[in-house]
């Protein structure tokens, strides 16, 4: 037989255990159930220095402490779960987890995040945290003075970029492709600010240091030509993923795989909502992702007791025996 929950969270990234601090605290019970640890792509941010409240942390740090708060509040909490069979449908929701067994709740919050994309070289997962980047907000200031690199050609790269040398003192954005496919405008504020240089169509082929970042070495397309970039920081900006490919057909997602919701977070299907970077959204930091959190587990309350509500036994409004004429 299945074991009952108020609501299943699938994630515990920072939306995943936000809702679940804010379930909580409602007196209610949430499982969470994560195919990886606690905290998601947060715990890959070495320095947090933009988190509210807090001067200067580790996002793992923030992630430990995230989980000693939803667990105190009664969340529990399943990690390295791998999930085989999910049915959001019908009024009450299904999870099987391999080696755990069923679990059924009222309500689904779907915090399953988002990755960036890599450009899956070697070098680069050994320089990740240690100069390679995949967010500007997050790590921009940790480069002041230096001179970075930029990869990508889209939008987000090329605004990230101008947006950066607010920090660096030169910033290269280095471009695959032979056109950029930023709007116009994007790549003319670009090719106006003196402190970038745009080169392409060039790909990276390594990244080399010894501790940390200390240069980019880039390969021409055409001509296989290589240049060596000195830099102490890359930010890599060619993408991001949602993680929601296995949700297709029973949730609505727009051509980019991410999940359509209002802003009180109620996807297509009654009593599952979304938090997180796997939801159509502009910006993706921590702090948006906590505010997801707490409106889907604001909202997943309100859905309880509605239902609670209406499932109630009616009470008797029999009205008295009229009188005779």
């Amino acid at each position: 037989m299945a074991e009952q929950y108020d609501a299943i969270i699938l994630g515990a990234g920072p939306a995943g255990l936000t809702a679940a601090i804010y379930l909580g605290r409602n007196r209610l019970k949430p499982l969470v159930v994560d195919t990886g640890t606690a905290g998601g792509q947060m715990v890959l941010s070495h320095l947090v220095a933009n988190y509210p409240g807090v001067e200067t942390t580790s996002g793992r740090e923030i992630s430990q402490t995230m989980l000693r708060q939803a667990r105190s509040f009664g969340a529990e909490v399943l990690t390295q779960a791998t999930v085989t069979r999910l049915d959001l449908t019908g009024d009450t929701k299904l999870v099987a987890i391999e080696d755990e067994g069923e679990f059924e709740a009222p309500v689904v919050i779907v915090a399953t995040g988002g990755t960036p994309r890599t450009l899956g070289l070697e070098s680069e997962q050994r320089f990740k945290g240690l100069g390679i980047s995949y967010c500007a907000t997050c790590d921009g200031d940790f480069f002041t003075d230096k001179e970075i690199v930029v990869v990508g050609g889209g939008n987000s790269a090329l605004e990230e970029a101008v947006s950066l040398t607010r920090y660096a003192s030169k910033v290269t954005v280095v471009h695959v492709l032979d056109d950029f496919q930023a709007q116009p405008w994007a790549l003319d504020e670009a090719k106006q600010n003196p402190k970038i240089e745009l080169l392409n169509p060039y790909g990276v082929v390594r990244f080399e240091g010894e501790d940390h970042l200390e240069q980019v070495v880039i390969e021409h397309q055409h001509s296989g030509e290589r240049r060596t970039i000195s830099a102490e920081g890359t930010f890599v900006f060619i993408g991001y993923l949602p993680n929601t490919g296995w949700l297709e057909g029973q949730l609505t997602l727009n051509d980019r795989g991410e999940i359509i919701a209002d802003e009180d977070m109620q996807t297509n299907l009654a009593g599952v909502f979304v938090a997180g970077d796997n939801r159509v959204k502009r910006y993706r930091q921590i702090t948006t992702a906590v505010a997801d959190g707490t409106i889907a587990a604001l909202s997943a309350s309100d859905y309880l007791q509605n239902r609670q509500r209406h499932d109630a036994p009616a009470v008797s409004q029999a009205k008295p025996a009229a009188h005779a004429a």
